[in-house]
């Protein structure tokens, strides 16, 4: 599993990029060459797709993107399925939860929360604003000048309050709220519940909840009463029954898609919680 805004801020010279504070913009030509990776990111980040096709997989669905799309996905894990008919070219926003914050905190009108539930990925109103603001951007890319840091801050303010001022932005708006009204505990939950299936480390899981993995580690215990290894081991053992029992996944399919390292161990683990081989459980389950 691979952590994307830390790829891509390693390889400056492959990819065209520009820096404003921790946030990072860049035009992507995606490398991979496996038909699915596994892949987080510790920053919530904004994906506009200029060319190409890619389905980003999470615990709450798939998101089949394509040509003229745009999402938000927020900090987490997913599975990224990739299409190699054509090449994939992606503009990238990368932000930090505080900087959402203290550019929803200077808006002059709040923004109001709708209420909608929103989930690990949220499409966006594709309208004629946000696509000149992404077409906006291409001649950064393309001049051998590097944009003044000062305008790169106001370009990453303009996108945040333009899609905050979209009423049909319903479900994004719903999170920029919660990012101003949510306690931590709440945040931690939210972590655990959207990337549970993936094979995240401790220290993963840590980061995404903005917190040293000391701190994780108290947090989870208080609010969830059992130690995270234990918890992650149930929740992806039973994550991967539902599979197995009710989606008709492979063996091998389900230990993927529950976060665990091999086939093996993910057996080893199942018989020894459920009392049976996944695949007997599986045969029993299409009688």
């Amino acid at each position: 599993m691979f952590n994307i805004y830390d790829k891509i801020e390693s390889h400056t010279d492959y990819y065209r990029q520009f820096r404003c504070r921790e946030s990072l913009i860049t035009l992507f030509n995606c490398p991979i060459k496996n038909k699915y990776e596994d892949a987080w990111s510790h920053y919530n980040y904004f994906i506009y797709v200029m060319e190409g096709r890619k389905i980003w997989h999470t615990a709450h669905g798939s998101y089949d993107l394509r040509k003229g799309r745009c999402v938000f996905v927020r900090s987490g894990a997913c599975i990224v399925e990739q299409f190699f008919e054509t090449v994939s070219c992606f503009i990238f926003f990368f932000m930090p939860d505080d900087f959402i914050c203290e550019v929803l905190q200077s808006k002059v009108t709040p923004v109001a929360n709708t209420g909608k539930r929103f989930d690990p990925i949220i499409a966006i109103d594709d309208n004629a604003l946000v696509q000149a603001f992404f077409l906006s951007m291409l001649p950064y890319f393309g001049s051998n000048r590097e944009p003044d840091s000062a305008l790169l801050e106001l370009k990453f303010k303009e996108l945040v309050l333009t899609l905050a001022d979209d009423v049909a932005n319903g479900n994004l708006r719903s999170y920029f709220c919660s990012l101003l009204q949510q306690p931590q505990s709440v945040t931690l939950q939210q972590v655990m519940d959207d990337n549970f299936c993936f094979n995240l480390k401790l220290e993963e899981f840590a980061r995404l909840s903005m917190r040293s993995l000391s701190a994780f580690k108290r947090d989870f215990q208080q609010v969830y009463q059992t130690s995270p290894g234990k918890w992650l081991l149930e929740k992806r053992l039973n994550h991967a029954l539902h599979l197995l029992t009710n989606m008709g996944k492979t063996v091998s399919e389900a230990a993927f898609e529950s976060g665990f390292e091999s086939a093996s161990h993910f057996s080893r683990a199942f018989r020894e919680r459920f009392g049976a081989a996944p695949l007997a459980l599986k045969q029993q389950a299409s009688f």
